[in-house]
């Protein structure tokens, strides 16, 4: 399983927040593989995978926008009833916690895209 950064923009609640991170990388020409993004009271968090994290670093502080980065995993599956599933139950098996994740995959599509962060990343990224 593929480990990536994942970049976490902190910012405001408010309009249009989501959509100047997005620019900010856009115009760097960083192309952004996944994103979620979430709410705590006035407070605000942008999850982003890039496919350039040194030049999504300097985008967002060029912009001043506080980030923070951790290992993930980006996970490719195929996109049929209980893949997720079978996968989950796999790091379950192996006492792997997933303690956060999200994914999506097009309607027709053959392969699904999930994001985790996971509480042993050397063990998930070993199980294949």
């Amino acid at each position: 399983m593929p480990k990536v950064k994942l970049l976490t923009v902190t910012c405001e609640n408010r309009p249009g927040t989501l959509s100047y991170v997005a620019r900010v990388l856009g115009d760097a020409k960083i192309n952004i593989v996944a994103f979620h993004c979430g709410t705590i009271g006035q407070n605000g968090f942008v999850h982003v995978v890039v496919d350039n994290v040194r030049k999504g670093k300097k985008a967002l502080s060029a912009a001043g926008l506080g980030y923070t980065e951790a290992d993930v995993l980006l996970e490719e599956l195929p996109n049929v009833a209980g893949a997720l599933g079978y996968f989950t139950g796999r790091l379950a098996r192996k006492g792997i916690n997933i303690n956060s994740s999200w994914g999506t995959a097009l309607q027709g599509a053959k392969k699904a895209s999930v994001v985790l962060a996971v509480s042993d990343l050397k063990g998930a990224t070993h199980l294949r």
